[in-house]
């Protein structure tokens, strides 16, 4: 069984395909089999590797509040690249994949090729962050007092998941048989951890307008909590390019996967041919009469 060592935990991976690397990072639902529909389809062309995030089995279970933080997160991107001896990857995350994987592109650009994040901003709100603070608190509380099977049935049908479970009954029911597998340790773990205590999006501002690494943002426009942080991405990235997938909630890849795959292939191939381009600097400009920056005239 294939594992890469970061910050003191081992993590499951597992590859298809050769080519160019291909990374994805799952989200807090789901785990490497949630990118089942983009490893069959791109393993036709791309060297493509999933890994479980710390605290999903197989990969090692840590509760100690300072291996379970935003930081491990990102460095566990890298570390499953360099054990497989890869200098750069194509990055792609969703939701927490998302917030790691867009860490690992800003603080070591190096091993970035592009980066993909979707259903990011979760907590960004800074007139619901108290509330969501009490939620995540409660969530890692049902975790530790009820076990995972229990803990996750208000989740799993949350505003943002019923959109997937209306489309596709089966998809969906085989996303919760999966997440009822999840560490209940592991899972309190990294709320606690990870997701209560990252960095909110707007904090992230100066450097994502420093990024030079080509950004693909994608959300659901029913995915309410990533609406505002994917347009504030967009807007202060120069890099960024933000596709939202019409009538789609949170688990875009798998709501929505012949169109997410087509939109990340089309973001794949303008960057491996070397036409990704950084947004004209005319189009930001406010006025239709003026190609002046920030004019109102």
């Amino acid at each position: 069984m294939p594992h890469a060592m970061s910050s003191g935990a081992r993590l499951y991976y597992e590859e298809a395909g050769s080519g160019t690397p291909l990374l994805f990072a799952h989200e807090f639902g789901g785990d490497l089999h949630s990118w089942e529909p983009q490893l069959r389809f791109f393993s036709r062309r791309y060297r493509c590797i999933a890994f479980n995030a710390r605290g999903w089995p197989p990969s090692e279970v840590r509760n100690e509040p300072e291996l379970n933080t935003e930081d491990h997160a990102a460095r566990d991107i890298v570390a499953v690249l360099r054990h497989l001896g890869i200098d750069r990857a194509h990055l792609v995350g969703l939701s927490m994949g998302a917030h790691a994987t867009l860490l690992a592109a800003i603080r070591t650009p190096e091993i970035a090729l592009s980066a993909t994040i979707a259903g990011l901003g979760y907590g960004a709100d800074a007139d619901t962050r108290e509330q969501f603070e009490r939620d995540t608190i409660a969530f890692a509380q049902r975790f530790e007092t009820l076990g995972t099977r229990e803990a996750i049935q208000p989740y799993a049908i949350n505003p943002y998941r019923v959109q997937y479970q209306n489309k596709d009954p089966r998809g969906w029911e085989e996303f919760r048989q999966q997440f009822e597998g999840h560490s209940a340790e592991g899972s309190a773990a990294a709320l606690r951890g990870v997701t209560l205590r990252r960095t909110r999006v707007p904090q992230l501002e100066a450097e994502l307008r420093r990024m030079s690494t080509p950004l693909l943002v994608v959300t659901g426009d029913e995915d309410t909590p990533c609406l505002a942080p994917s347009l504030f991405i967009k807007h202060a990235c120069p890099t960024a390019s933000l596709s939202v997938l019409p009538a789609t909630g949170h688990a875009v890849n798998l709501e929505e996967p012949d169109t997410f795959n087509r939109v990340l292939l089309d973001f794949l191939t303008l960057v491996d041919g070397g036409r990704w381009r950084p947004r004209d600097p005319r189009s930001l400009g406010r006025s239709t009469l003026s190609t002046r920056q920030g004019s109102d005239a």
